[in-house]
């Protein structure tokens, strides 16, 4: 039998991808609808390796989306409460067009809802699933946690926010997950390591909110992924809270009392630091179980030696981090960002507090003699206390990423800071400027290691040169002493030498310091002989990115040189101004 001819598009990815409108239509859904159920559902489009085929020849591009991610659409029951939504409000506006309050009123009052629980259990099976993907969930929410009341966001999900991100915040604390800080331009960076899954997230600078003059940004959208973000962080924090054994919901006190007060936006920040200030009750009395009584199992094998080595090197930074700031009391004057520097400083173990008259919240006043640090952020101040540090909130980050407490000599009152270097870049990158701060920060015995090599080295060179010099002296004793023997033995020497074989001594040969390079570069040239003709631009690229890093690095590095050779040209001006 003659098998019949297909018909074009019928197979490959001609029947794979579907566009927008195919699927709108398949689904019976609007644009809008459509949206929301992938931004829900976690259904993206697709890009295709032959647009061509994959648009069954049409020209153009289009949004593509796979078939299969349809049909799996097309079970999802959240489409029929879409359409609930949709007679929903065609009822309440006929009814409000005759009005007929009666009926509106009824309509009002059955108004269908949307749940989205089963959705999140749907994409997150298990609870490391959620921790791995809680990123962008984390910095949307503390996002709309700063946002007031605009179009297309209600209001009671900028609260829902404020309140999630708040139960987040404090439950990092009670389990002291929090391992690097930044701050940057953005926001403030955080990262916290909960049961093995590494979180990092932006906390925005709290600013007045400045509405937009475009619509650049469209919030209706965002506000669906928050819709399920909401959802989402809810479930996780009432685990996390389970593993801690800690009531959910947490009950605030100073948010009960202030709650009804609220009349702007500083008083709820105001509060919502206050809560961070206090610890939260648990439901079981007694120790939990704590990662700092896990131990590594150590293999007696050559191989994992060195990562076992580093394993416990890590854990014991943590632990130590977790405790850092114990028996330290912090006081915050009321120029100093509050909220990143309580959240820090409570993860760490210390006690922290400020002007009552100024804030809620606080446990000490300023005339506490058993404070330790007051962090400040002015030049000078009138009235000081001998018994602590005045140092700048620079000193608590920079504690946190060096996992140690340095020196307060450098952040004091007034002093120029050094530079905040970020701990998430990655320390061994290729062909890029390391200052050496950085290398500190990775190592802080590295610059000490260095000088001391240093002054060894050059100790060594001056033995060396000692030791020439009385071998030298030994050689020319020995020659005058020879010649002074007398000339009666040297035909003697002479007829013992012709009897027996002459052997002359051995001469060190010199090896030439460019030929070895020279090698080098011929046996690298023949690799580069050996790339394979598709990879030749990869290759190149590559090379060429390498060579643009490397120049980068030799600039700043250049930079930096003259930069300290300007500041000790300076140093010396200034001491010879004095002296006059």
């Amino acid at each position: 039998m003659v098998s019949k001819k297909k018909k074009k598009y019928t197979t490959g990815e001609g029947s794979q991808f579907m566009s927008r409108k195919s699927a709108l239509r398949k689904l019976q859904l609007s644009l809008n609808d459509f949206r929301r159920l992938c931004i829900l559902k976690g259904v993206y489009p697709r890009e295709p390796r032959n647009r061509k085929r994959a648009q069954k020849g049409t020209p153009g591009i289009k949004t593509l989306y796979h078939v299969k991610d349809i049909q799996f659409l097309m079970h999802e029951p959240i489409i029929w409460k879409l359409r609930e939504y949709k007679i929903f409000n065609r009822k309440v506006g006929r009814a409000k067009a005759v009005k007929d309050f009666k009926s509106m009123r009824r309509y009002l009052d059955a108004h269908p809802t949307l749940k989205l629980d089963h959705i999140v259990k749907e994409r997150y099976p298990t609870f490391i699933d959620a921790l791995q993907d809680l990123d962008d969930c984390l910095t949307l929410c503390f996002l709309f946690s700063t946002f007031p009341s605009l179009d297309h966001i209600p209001r009671e999900q900028s609260n829902l926010c404020k309140r999630l991100t708040m139960e987040f915040l404090h439950a990092v604390i009670e389990s002291k997950a929090l391992r690097k800080v930044f701050i940057s331009i953005k926001g403030y960076y955080y990262q916290a390591e909960i049961k093995g899954q590494t979180i990092t997230w932006i906390v925005p600078h709290h600013f007045s909110f400045e509405p937009q003059k475009r619509a650049e940004v469209d919030f209706k959208i965002m506000s669906t992924f928050v819709e399920f973000y909401t959802i989402m962080l809810g479930f996780v924090n009432f685990r996390l809270y389970h593993c801690l054994n800690l009531h959910y919901p947490p009950k605030f006190a100073a948010v009960e009392d202030i709650e009804k007060s609220l009349v702007d936006e500083n008083a709820f920040v105001a509060e919502r630091v206050a809560a961070l200030n206090f610890p939260l009750a648990k439901t079981v009395s007694g120790k939990d179980v704590d990662d700092e009584n896990i131990e590594i199992d150590s293999f007696n094998t050559e191989e994992n030696s060195e990562a076992l080595e580093e394993a416990k090197k890590e854990q014991e930074q943590v632990k130590n981090l977790k405790t850092l700031l114990k028996g330290l009391k912090f006081f915050l004057n009321r120029e100093v960002p509050r909220e990143p520097l309580v959240f820090i400083i409570r993860c760490l173990g210390g006690e922290v507090s400020w002007d009552k008259k100024s804030f809620v919240g606080s446990t000490f006043q300023e005339n506490d003699e058993t404070i330790t640090h007051q962090i400040v952020d002015r030049p000078s101040m009138e009235k000081q206390y001998i018994s602590r540090y005045y140092i700048q909130p620079q000193w608590v980050f920079d504690c946190v990423n060096t996992r140690t407490l340095l020196p307060v000599n450098k952040y004091f009152m007034g002093e120029v800071l050094p530079p905040h270097l970020s701990p998430f870049v990655d320390k061994d990158r290729d062909q890029s400027y390391v200052p050496p701060e950085e290398q500190a920060l990775y190592d802080g015995n590295l610059l000490e290691d260095m000088k001391k090599q240093e002054s060894e080295d050059e100790k060594d060179l001056s033995d060396n040169e000692e030791e020439k010099m009385d071998d030298d002296d030994d050689e020319n004793g020995d020659e005058a002493s020879d010649k002074d023997g007398g000339d009666e033995e040297i035909d003697e020497e002479k007829n013992v030498k012709t009897q027996k074989l002459s052997v002359k001594p051995g001469e060190v040969s010199k090896e030439h310091p460019g030929e070895k390079k020279r090698q080098e570069r011929q046996e690298y040239k023949l690799r580069e002989k050996m790339v394979k003709k598709k990879h030749k631009n990869l290759y190149k690229s590559m090379m060429k990115a390498r060579q643009d890093r490397g120049k980068e690095a030799w600039l700043l590095k250049k930079k930096r040189r003259l930069n300290e050779e300007k500041g000790k040209i300076e140093k010396k001006q200034t001491k010879r101004e004095s002296k006059v």
